[in-house]
C-alpha cells in the first residue's frame, strides 16, 4: 500500500501582524517617554557665562532679552509696562520663578526694569540665565 502526502490548497501561509504591531507600539511609547524635550526660547540669544551656572527649572516663565532689547515671552513681544499684567494673568498664585535669558549685548539698565517689573508683580524667586564655563 502506498502512502500519499496531499497538500491542502486551503490552507495558506499567512503571517500574524498582531505581535508585530504591539511591538512597534511598545517601541513608539518608549521612545515617546524616554525622549528629553527642551523648551526653546524661539529666540537666538548669545548668553554670558559663568562657572557657578545651574540647571534652569523647567517649570519657570521665561523672559528673553535679544541683542537689540526686545523683551518676549513664548514668543509674543512685550513691553516692560505689560510684564506685571502678564504675571498676574500667567502666574495668578505667584509661586512659578522667573528666569531671564538675556543677551550679553543687553544694556544692564533693560535687564534691571525687567526684574523690577517681576518684582512689581509680587514675584520674588527672580534668576537671569548664563551658560556654564
Amino acid at each position: 500500500m502506498k502512502k500519499s502526502l496531499r497538500t491542502s490548497q486551503s490552507q495558506s501561509a499567512d503571517i500574524n501582524m498582531s505581535p508585530l504591531i504591539d511591538m512597534v507600539f511598545l517601541l513608539l511609547i518608549f521612545f515617546m517617554v524616554t525622549a528629553v524635550f527642551t523648551k526653546d526660547t524661539g529666540v537666538n540669544i548669545n548668553r554670558p557665562t559663568a562657572q557657578s551656572a545651574i540647571a534652569l527649572d523647567a517649570n519657570a516663565i521665561f523672559f528673553t532679552i535679544d541683542a537689540s532689547g526686545d523683551i518676549k515671552h513664548a514668543g509674543q513681544p512685550y513691553t516692560i509696562a505689560q510684564i506685571p499684567n502678564l504675571l498676574a494673568e500667567i502666574n495668578p498664585a505667584r509661586q512659578a520663578p522667573v528666569t531671564i535669558i538675556a543677551d550679553r549685548a543687553v544694556p544692564t539698565g533693560l535687564t534691571l526694569q525687567l526684574i523690577d517689573a517681576c518684582q512689581l508683580a509680587g514675584l520674588e524667586n527672580i534668576a537671569i540665565a548664563a551658560s556654564k564655563k
